[in-house]
């Protein structure tokens, strides 16, 4: 009996120990579940979320693209305005125009496709000088090394002055005895050059301008030391070759650094091949053959100084974006004449023994503003300070030093890679400098 509880125990403890394991593995079962729906839930989510920062990361890749290839327009562009006015040290061909003057070669975009682009990266090579208008004789960069300029220009001066002569004495204060001579003069010249630059080196520069005058003078006048009471009109002439001139130039600093200006220095020199003012003849007005009078003035216009010289200057150009600021020093020394003489009418000498004439101190300043890729304009201001002339070594009577300014404009516009046009336009700023200076370049590059 005891033996069958003892059975029955067992076998219920069986049972409910099956029970229990059973229950527990259900119970885990569950658990499991659970956990692995968890983890496909967090799978499902992180999928989602790489979805979406792969759908950034294209959209961020596409901006990329677009602003790489608005970048390789931006340097192709830059390279295209850089060929209007390279720096001398570049490589790259003159833009005619200039400095002022460095044209450079014309820049070629690269194919992308195959060559890879260092987007941010400035050639280290190409350090250019800002392009600026040309207002001013010298310009303002060089050529590039084996480059040529050809260059054409037409100029236009027109000068009036009026000048009045008592001959005589006073009496009293409001009374004068003898004549008063009044002449007006209007002076006409149009002065046509051609100029070649070429480049020796990245940093040297040669040139040579021949020019041709052509000169027209009207003075107004009455006869002196005549009772005529009407007034004359004394025309006259001249043409021909003007004095050659030779110039070399170097650039001294390349501004490379921000704040520091490009500086070329030059030499430059004139001769004296023109027919000068003492070969040409002069009507006298004394001492004439017969006791004859005349005007005193020449009879035809001289289209040269007479003297040769020699001008060293420095040019400087300063990039303040979005201007140029430019100037210039420079000194004229010109050689003395000796035993020099004039031919007066009739065949009569006047000998005048030594001339010399005076140093010429200049001095210009200057701003340029690009206004789009092909044109700029340059507004500035240059000055002359001429010394007076010795005649065996004295200083010629009625010789005093004289000071000419002038206020200049100028366009520039660059009607391909290889031709620019400069127009510049003066007006006097003192009685003694030309009322009106008009001035056309069109340097062509080769």
């Amino acid at each position: 009996m005891e033996t069958n509880r003892a059975h029955r125990a067992l076998a219920l403890l069986a049972c409910s120990s099956m029970a229990w394991t059973g229950a527990v593995a259900q119970s885990q079962g569950t658990t499991a579940t659970r956990n692995t729906a968890k983890r496909i839930e967090a799978l499902q989510q992180q999928v989602t979320d790489q979805g979406r920062e792969i759908e950034a990361l294209r959209k961020l890749t596409s901006e990329q693209d677009a602003r790489f290839r608005e970048l390789q327009e931006r340097l192709s562009t830059q390279e295209a305005r850089e060929t209007l006015l390279p720096a001398p040290g570049s490589k790259p061909q003159p833009a005619p125009g200039t400095p002022n003057r460095i044209p450079t070669e014309t820049a070629q975009t690269p194919d992308t496709s195959t060559t890879p682009v260092r987007v941010g990266v400035a050639p280290a090579a190409e350090i250019q000088a800002p392009p600026v208008a040309q207002i001013f004789s010298e310009p303002g960069i060089l050529t590039p090394q084996g480059k040529f300029v050809l260059e054409p220009s037409l100029q236009y001066v027109y000068s009036s002055s009026n000048r009045v002569a008592l001959v005589g004495y006073t009496v009293i204060p409001a009374l004068l005895i003898g004549l008063v001579d009044v002449r007006e003069f209007k002076n006409n010249t149009f002065i046509s050059a051609l100029t070649g630059r070429w480049g020796a080196t990245n940093r040297l520069e040669l040139e040579l301008k021949v020019p041709y005058v052509n000169r027209s003078d009207s003075t107004i006048s009455r006869e002196i030391f005549t009772g005529s009471a009407f007034d004359n009109v004394f025309d006259t002439h001249g043409k021909g070759i003007g004095d050659v001139e030779a110039a070399i130039r170097y650039q001294i600093a390349d501004g490379r650094d921000n704040n520091k200006p490009y500086v070329v220095g030059a030499l430059r020199f004139k001769a004296r091949n023109g027919k000068d003012p003492f070969e040409v003849p002069t009507d006298c007005v004394t001492r004439c053959i017969g006791n004859a009078t005349g005007t005193g003035l020449p009879l035809e216009l001289p289209v040269g100084s007479g003297f040769y010289s020699l001008q060293p200057s420095l040019t400087f150009l300063l990039p303040s974006d979005p201007a140029v600021f430019f100037g210039g020093l420079s000194y004229t020394y010109s050689f003395a004449r000796n035993d020099v003489s004039r031919t007066v009418l009739n065949g009569q000498t006047e000998f005048l023994g030594d001339v010399k004439p005076g140093g010429v101190f200049g001095m210009n300043l200057g701003m340029g503003l690009a206004i789009n890729e092909r044109s700029s304009f340059s507004l500035g201001m240059e000055l002359y300070s001429v010394g007076r002339t010795k005649q065996n070594d004295q200083y010629v009577i009625g010789s005093v030093r004289t000071q000419l300014a002038s206020l200049l404009l100028g366009y520039s516009y660059r009607y391909s890679d290889r031709t620019t046009l400069n127009v510049s336009v003066g007006a006097g700023l003192t009685r003694d400098t030309p009322d009106l200076q008009l001035t056309v370049r069109v340097p062509m590059s080769f």
